[in-house]
């Protein structure tokens, strides 16, 4: 129980520990029993890969995680459970690379990687059964989420490298920005949207409405870590990945959403976690 809900988990992993779970197959995900013998108030989909150049490798790969299951839960839900809300994780991917800052859920959506490609068909999935079948779902755009647990991106590959080097290499120029958002903060996000939002299709943006830019969460992130190595951008962008990102978050504040942690209290809590967690990668 969390807050008086009765939470249930559903995944491929198949020695997850806890009694409410529904293991679901790797290679050809099913729903049906889980919804037909099962009534839930609300879905959340955090399911799906979660790599631009993966999706750029392969883009089949990434369409049947992000796109394809996000069919297959929608239509399980019409058929056995549809008064359920259906709480769709998009990504800001969505957008591309925005001409205004910062960016509004009305903004045109042009998205530059399969990521984005097929972050946009599941919203759009999502808004057709909202639309033809009534089925009540809504959609987060979420910009840069981090925190404990984050095993990869951005600030897990800077502390993998300070462990093995004094001086560390990163793509990009370091002008390249991003609007961060803290989990606790983004769990805290989702709560407010789950019980206020309108779920008729609809897709809000789950930001903190600031924009960092790389250069300076690299540098905040080594000072939370007291690492006194050098760091240094290559200068070379990767395809597919938008240059500048700040989101407008008016539709979630109206709700009720203010942003909790700051970036420092954020990083620091992320770097408390990572070392102390043990690391096959660097013998921790």
């Amino acid at each position: 129980m969390l807050r008086g809900y009765e939470v249930w988990g559903s995944d491929v992993v198949t020695d997850y520990p806890a009694s409410n779970y529904c293991l679901i197959d790797s290679v050809n995900s099913d729903f049906t029993e889980l919804f037909r013998h099962q009534q839930f108030d609300l879905c959340i989909n955090c399911s799906g890969a979660a790599s631009v150049p993966e999706s750029l490798l392969n883009p089949f790969r990434d369409y049947t995680l992000n796109t394809l299951n996000v069919f297959k839960l929608l239509d399980a839900l019409r058929r056995f459970n549809p008064q359920c809300k259906f709480l769709n994780l998009s990504s800001a991917a969505v957008y591309g690379s925005p001409d205004v800052q910062p960016v509004r859920e009305e903004a045109p959506l042009r998205p530059i990687s399969p990521y984005g490609y097929h972050k946009k068909a599941a919203e759009e999935l999502a808004s057709e059964f909202a639309r033809v079948y009534n089925l009540r779902a809504c959609s987060l755009r979420i910009f840069s989420a981090y925190g404990p647990g984050l095993r990869k991106q951005l600030f897990w590959d800077l502390y993998m490298k300070s462990v093995r080097s004094k001086e560390v290499s990163l793509h990009g120029t370091g002008d390249e920005s991003r609007d961060y958002i803290f989990i606790g903060d983004l769990v805290r996000l989702m709560e407010i949207v789950a019980t206020n939002a309108a779920f008729a299709g609809e897709a809000i943006n789950a930001a903190n409405g600031e924009e960092h830019s790389l250069r300076d969460v690299v540098s905040l992130f080594y000072d939370c870590l007291g690492w006194n190595g050098m760091f240094a951008f290559s200068g070379q962008t990767r395809k597919g990945d938008p240059k500048n990102w700040r989101a407008d978050i008016g539709k979630v504040r109206e709700m009720g959403y203010q942003p909790h942690t700051s970036m420092q209290e954020g990083l620091r809590s992320y770097i408390q976690w990572v070392e102390n967690t043990p690391s096959p990668e660097v013998g921790l």
